[in-house]
């Protein structure tokens, strides 16, 4: 069943039936495979990526698909998704320590892998300057779908995961920019415009995306919405609207969408647990279709001749340009040498760099049918032995969690515009010290109240004596003026207990 190619026929309704057959299929199967990945350790998108190739000519499916430029332009939608879902949960109070040597991977970093990857692929594989030049720059991205999904599951320190987390949010920036400039030819000769365009890229894309998260977060924190689902919808399509807006202005729109959802997620927004589920729901979708459509895109019986060179560029990659990268980019930050070991190792690979390789597809370059077979055959492989190490390595380099702290109260917002207040939703957890404390304790400033204690599927309004257990919920109301000295006296309280402020454990603000 040819796809992709040949005289475009017009969408019937019949059509349609078999084609939502066919999606909602594929879905519940992706979805059922999670489970399999969850157990291995392995990135999901390898099940992804293998229901696509199984559809495929070679597979059972037997669907000829070969429209690079259809892949490329879902694979970029996809990839805002998945930039806003992974910027929506990054935490600044853990992200901010590791903004400059985030920051030195994306950039510096970037910089020294191409270079030595684009120098293997030259020497030892035989490739032409440019190609060599466009393999370095594609497989130099670490993936941001990848990162997220893995290392959430590693109980690491704050610092190597908010590093990790940072640099696959900001590199895909500059790798792009230097993939389509190396497809589009002239880049080489002209390397100081190319550098000096990536800056100027990087700058617009970084100011329109705070702009877009501030403004975006501030409208949604003082309007009410009629209904809480809206909320979602408003912050995936503020998000979507940075990238845009990004890209309209020839800056980086990927940079955009991720430091505007990243402004969003930490904002404290009306309704975020319902936010936060939508994201992830979405982003779950962009991964499933974005891996598939690869998986399609790919002719497993053409890889055979570049499985060898795949390797041996893979292999130069993990065990040379990148843990070369971190070196320079970590030791002045004064890095300890484990977590430079594990940061090296963790520079999983994924499907942006598959998608990049479309890039000199579509631009017409030559031999780029091989780029994208070598590309592939590199992200399967390393994948398969990066992603399931990791913990072992973790272990192994006495990388565990960080001392274990008071659990951070659940709080969710929603405004009451025409009564000037907002209603705060706390859910208490196991490990808070709120466990024990007396209504009246909390201590919470003039103008807000314990309305509402729903525990053991039961609510019932609180007397001053009442005591809170772990698993209450309750029902905060307060009035605008101290709706943010109401929520950080309760977090507060769920950190240091009632007596947190006399004793030095004040809440300290994490998006401050």
């Amino acid at each position: 069943m040819p796809v992709g190619q040949g005289r475009e026929r017009p969408l019937t309704v019949h059509h349609l039936n078999q084609l939502l057959l066919v999606c909602s299929l594929v879905l519940l199967v992706a979805v059922a495979a999670v489970r399999i990945s969850s157990r291995s350790g392995l990135p999901s998108l390898l099940v992804y990526l293998g229901i696509g190739v199984a559809m495929g000519q070679d597979g059972i499916g037997d669907i000829h698909f070969d429209n690079a430029e259809l892949t490329q332009v879902i694979g970029y939608a996809a990839l805002v998704v998945i930039l806003a879902e992974g910027g929506l949960g990054t935490k600044w109070k853990e992200i901010k320590p590791a903004l400059p040597s985030a920051s030195a991977l994306a950039l510096v970093g970037v910089s020294v892998s191409v270079g030595v990857t684009a120098t293997a692929a030259h020497y030892l594989i035989g490739l032409e300057w440019r190609q060599a030049l466009i393999v370095g720059a594609v497989v130099s991205s670490t993936d941001a779908a990848a990162v997220f999904s893995v290392l959430r599951k590693i109980p690491l320190p704050a610092r190597v995961t908010g590093t990790l987390e940072a640099e696959s949010g900001f590199n895909d920036a500059p790798v792009v920019i230097l993939v389509v400039s190396f497809s589009t030819a002239g880049a080489v000769e002209h390397w100081y415009v190319l550098l000096g365009e990536i800056a100027l890229e990087l700058a617009i894309g970084a100011a329109i995306g705070i702009a877009v998260g501030w403004l975006g977060a501030w409208g949604l924190r003082h309007v009410a919405l009629p209904a809480s689902g809206l909320y979602p919808i408003a912050v995936m399509a503020i998000a979507v609207t940075a990238y845009a807006a990004g890209a309209q202005a020839h800056g980086s729109g990927f940079l955009a969408v991720y430091l505007a959802s990243m402004v969003m997620g930490n904002a404290k927004l009306p309704h975020w647990p319902a936010t936060r589920g939508f994201a992830d729901g979405l982003g779950w979708i962009a991964q499933i279709g974005m891996f598939v459509l690869l998986g399609l895109l790919v002719t497993p019986h053409e890889l055979g001749d570049d499985i060898l060179p795949a390797l041996v560029i893979g292999l130069v990659l993990t065990m040379v340009a990148r843990p070369l990268s971190v070196v320079v980019c970590l030791t002045p930050f004064r890095v300890s040498w484990q977590e430079q070991t594990l940061m090296s190792w963790a520079g999983l690979r994924g499907a942006v760099p598959i998608i990049l390789a479309t890039i000199p597809m579509v631009e017409g370059v030559e031999a780029s049918r091989r780029i994208f077979n070598i590309v592939f055959v590199l992200v399967v492989v390393y994948t398969l032995v990066q992603g399931p190490t990791l913990p072992w390595l973790a272990r192994k380099l006495h990388l565990g969690e960080d001392p274990a702290e008071a659990a951070d109260l659940g709080i969710e917002s929603a405004p009451l515009e025409r009564l000037r207040g907002h209603l705060l939703s706390v859910a208490i957890p196991d490990g808070s010290k709120m466990h024990g404390v007396e209504v009246n304790e909390l201590r919470l400033p003039k103008g807000s109240a314990v309305t509402l204690v729903v525990r053991d599927d039961k609510s019932f309004v609180p007397l001053p004596s009442t005591v809170l257990r772990r698993g209450d919920e309750l029902l905060v109301v307060a009035t605008d003026p101290v709706r943010d000295a109401a929520e950080r006296r309760l977090r507060a309280v769920g950190q240091g207990g009632k007596l947190a402020g006399w004793l030095g454990t004040d809440y300290t603000d994490p998006h401050r």
